[in-house]
């Protein structure tokens, strides 16, 4: 609620450090707010209020649907974690497509969409919920990130096994009318099955990747705190984002892909400053945080921007990550 009062009282408060461009989207800075922050577009305005470089809003589905039943959040202070069981609730597409359309144009930052199947969608017609959601949103958003990689609806991250994932991002690719698509990663895939999809998505025209959603797996004592379902996400994921991160630049120069020709987001466990810059360092074009946010608060997007432009990361050293 306080984000949304922001947005209405707060004219966008967005600092420019490392400013970056890839392909035809400008990023004042590469720090920008994670999918599951603002599922309904209601606080765009919030983030822009706080510093955000870029917005992800969603997961949106075709149809409205409510939270899954039972517990669905927690959270420790002690060990920076948060968990949820949410299973993508939100107001469906209608309503969602309607808020983006009255903000104001041209946006001070680029906007993301992450956009999700209805859980009674069985997995045989799943891609037809995301055709007809990047139908949707095409010219909406600046970009589209596809989720299949939520550990909260059921079977959904079947979609990223090899005998499904081409079949079933084709038809979307083909949908998106030039508006970029990434694919969203989960953090339980093995390094092997991370390579197989970084290279079947990029031989079917993937844009890029955001590394990485919540995960099952329960680092240390935290299986004696949370279920054994939902997502953990917070410091207990950064190992595995990092990892996931280094496998991901350094399998695409063994491709042979040129230097932002994909974009990689970086996203899980970056809880400090030194954790942003460190992720950007390891090849990261853009970094979400959500976690952060939770133990920070509203002003640690103005804590980064200070530190970059202490350390002389400002206006004039642009990145342009364009092929």
């Amino acid at each position: 609620m306080t984000l949304r009062c922001w947005g209405h009282f707060r004219s966008p408060q967005i600092k420019t450090w490392l400013p970056t461009r890839w392909h035809n989207l400008q990023f004042s800075n590469p720090l920008g707010t994670a999918g599951g922050l603002d599922k309904n577009g209601t606080l765009v305005r919030g983030a822009w209020a706080i510093g955000a470089g870029f917005v992800e809003i969603g997961t949106v589905t075709p149809e409205p649907q409510a939270a899954n039943p039972g517990k669905k959040f927690d959270r420790e202070a002690s060990t920076l974690s948060v968990w949820n069981r949410l299973g993508f609730p939100n107001d469906g597409a209608d309503l969602v497509f309607d808020r983006l359309a009255k903000l104001p144009r041209p946006c001070p930052t680029p906007i993301f969409l992450n956009i999700g199947k209805n859980r009674w969608t069985d997995l045989l017609h799943a891609h037809e919920d995301y055709v007809r959601l990047a139908r949707k949103f095409r010219d909406q958003a600046d970009a589209l990130v596809i989720n299949v990689s939520s550990p909260n609806t059921a079977g959904l991250r079947e979609l990223l096994g090899p005998n499904r994932l081409r079949d079933f991002l084709q038809p979307i690719l083909e949908n998106s009318n030039k508006t970029p698509m990434l694919l969203k990663l989960s953090p339980d895939l093995s390094n092997d099955d991370l390579i197989q999809v970084l290279d079947t998505s990029s031989e079917i025209g993937i844009s890029g990747w955001v590394l990485t959603n919540t995960t099952l797996a329960r680092p240390g004592n935290l299986s004696a705190r949370y279920p054994v379902d939902g997502g953990l996400s917070g410091r207990p994921l950064a190992a595995r984002s990092l990892e996931m991160l280094k496998i991901t630049t350094e399998h695409l120069k063994t491709r042979g892909e040129k230097a932002g020709d994909k974009l990689i987001i970086s996203v899980g466990g970056a809880m400090t400053v030194d954790d942003v810059f460190l992720r950007l360092r390891l090849g990261a074009q853009l970094v979400q945080i959500y976690s952060a946010l939770v133990f920070n608060g509203p002003g640690f997007f103005h804590e980064v921007a200070r530190y970059a432009q202490k350390t002389e990361m400002v206006t004039g050293r642009r990145r342009d990550h364009s092929p």
